[in-house]
C-alpha cells in the first residue's frame, strides 16, 4: 500500500489516519504537504464538528521519514511545521489517539493537538538532538505549554523515549487507557465534543491559544449566534441541546 492520509466522516467526527504501517507510519514529504489542505477541507465541512488524528498498524507515528533529511533539511522541516501549524489552527475540537510509537515528527502532531488519549504501553519522544537538527521555534513553544520547561528541555536534550506514565504525570497526554479501551473512549470523548456548542469551543480555543484580541467578535457572534438560548431553554426543558453555529458560517 502506497503511503498516504486516509480520512473518513462519521457521526460528525472526521478521522484521520497516517498510514504507512511498514515504516511505523513515518511521514513522507508528500504526506505532510496533503495534511493542510486536508485539514482545510474538513475545517470547511458543516458535518464535521470534532477531528481525531491517529494511526495504522498499532503505532501513532514515528515522524518523518529521515530519508527526507538527505536532500534539503530546510525544507523538511518547513513542510512539517507547515503540517504541524495548519493542525494547531484547526477551529474544531482536535484529538490525537496514541498507540506505539509517538516520535519526532509524531509527537509534533500529536503535541499540535487539543487533546491526546494513549493506550498503556505507547511512547513519546522528541528527537532533534539526535539528528542535530533545530526544533523550530513554535514547535518548542507548544511543547513548553503543554509540560513545562524542565520536561520539554529533558525531551529536547536528550532525544529519549518517555512511557504513557510520564506523559500523563507532565501533562503530554490528558488520559492513559488500558489496552483494547482507547478506541471506545475516543468514541464516547468525541460524541460529547460533537454534542457542545461550537461557538463555545471555537472562541475557547482562540483565547487559550493566546489570541485575545477578538473579545468584541466573540461578543457579537454569541449575541447572533442562538446558542445561548438554545443552551438555557434545553437546560431548562431538560432536553438535549441543539447547536446551529458553525465555525464554517459566513463571517
Amino acid at each position: 500500500m502506497e503511503p498516504q492520509l486516509s480520512h473518513q466522516v462519521t457521526d460528525s467526527v472526521a478521522t484521520v489516519v497516517i498510514r504507512r504501517p511498514a515504516k511505523r507510519n513515518a511521514m513522507t514529504t508528500a504526506m505532510w504537504r496533503a495534511l493542510p489542505p486536508l485539514l482545510d477541507a474538513l475545517a470547511r465541512d458543516r458535518e464535521v464538528r470534532a477531528l481525531v488524528l491517529t494511526g495504522a498498524g498499532g503505532t501513532f507515528c514515528a515522524g518523518a521519514d529521515i530519508s527526507t533529511l538527505q536532500g534539503s533539511p530546510e525544507e523538511a522541516q518547513a513542510l512539517a511545521v507547515a503540517a504541524e501549524e495548519a493542525l494547531a489552527a484547526f477551529p474544531k475540537p482536535t484529538l490525537a489517539a496514541v498507540r506505539g510509537h509517538c516520535v519526532g515528527g509524531g509527537a509534533q502532531l500529536a503535541a499540535a493537538c487539543d487533546l491526546r488519549l494513549a493506550e498503556e504501553g505507547a511512547v513519546f519522544g522528541v528527537t532533534p538532538a539526535k539528528l542535530g537538527v533545530v526544533y523550530p521555534a513554535s514547535s518548542t513553544r507548544r511543547l513548553v505549554s503543554l509540560v513545562g520547561p524542565a520536561t520539554a528541555k529533558y525531551l529536547l536534550f536528550t532525544g529519549e523515549l518517555i512511557d504513557t506514565g510520564r506523559a500523563l504525570a507532565t501533562g503530554l497526554v490528558d488520559e492513559v487507557l488500558p489496552e483494547g479501551e482507547l478506541d471506545k473512549r475516543v468514541a464516547d470523548l468525541t460524541r460529547v465534543l460533537a454534542s457542545r456548542s461550537q461557538l463555545t469551543q471555537a472562541a475557547a480555543k482562540e483565547f487559550a491559544g493566546g489570541r485575545t484580541d477578538r473579545d468584541a467578535y466573540w461578543t457579537e457572534q454569541a449575541r447572533g449566534s442562538g446558542d445561548t438560548a438554545e443552551g438555557v431553554a434545553a437546560f431548562l426543558g431538560r432536553r438535549q441541546p441543539h447547536f446551529t453555529w458553525s465555525v464554517s458560517a459566513p463571517g
